[in-house]
């Protein structure tokens, strides 16, 4: 029988290893899952790279990580949020990397990691500092630069509900970039507000089917 539901936070998150790179769900606290952000403070691994729409703000999930000092690497649009004072002061002291990635690209880049292509060719970020040590050509009199696809050991992701086959549903915005990210990680773990009984998933309504979610944990509160 397929049982992804994990008996509790600390059995989902209990392989997450120092130097593993994470996608990490989220537009604002939209979608962001702050009980498995929370639960890997505690787990304790260090040294991450993580890959979210931006570096934490509100002093809560992301946040907490890189004030902790557990966050090596931070691949993210907007690394600059109200009460982001921990990322700024540690990327002024070099204690933290960042790689700055235009939002549409950011996605883009995920998808491509899912969808097992090398990367892609895009105008945005063409003649910037973004574009420094990239390949860059003309095509059909448009200049491009190659942005190269995002694959990670692990995504976090927050959806509305989920079985236990893994397969999910999100609420309103809290979508944003949770099913790409589900596709481009080696194990996907899924925070859900609601474990609901096989079959009770409308399948035309399931937008993150279960061959892409490893794990699902239960966690209340609306995304």
């Amino acid at each position: 029988m397929i049982q992804k539901i994990m008996p509790n936070v600390t059995e989902a998150l209990r392989d997450i290893a120092d130097g593993s790179t994470i996608l990490i769900s989220g537009f604002g606290g939209a979608g962001l899952p702050v009980f498995l952000l929370d639960a890997l403070l505690e787990q304790g691994a260090k040294d991450l790279i993580l890959a979210s729409n931006n570096a934490g703000n509100q002093g809560v999930g992301i946040a907490k990580l890189v004030a902790a000092g557990r966050v090596r690497k931070m691949i993210c649009s907007f690394p600059r949020q109200p009460e982001s004072g921990a990322f700024d002061d540690l990327y002024r002291q070099g204690k933290i990397e960042l790689e700055l990635v235009p939002q549409g690209t950011l996605a883009e880049r995920i998808r491509a990691g899912g969808a097992g292509i090398g990367g892609f060719f895009t105008p945005t970020g063409f003649g910037t500092d973004l574009a420094k040590g990239k390949e860059c050509r003309q095509i059909d009199g448009i200049d491009y630069v190659f942005e190269k696809a995002i694959k990670a050991d692990y995504a976090l992701i927050k959806a509305d509900k989920g079985d236990r086959w893994g397969n999910l549903v999100y609420h309103g915005t809290g979508r944003n970039f949770g099913p790409i990210m589900a596709t481009a990680a080696r194990c996907t773990i899924a925070q859900v507000n609601q474990v609901v009984e096989l079959g009770q998933l409308d399948p035309e309504n399931v937008v993150t089917p279960g061959i892409f979610v490893k794990r699902v944990v239960l966690a209340g509160g609306k995304s």
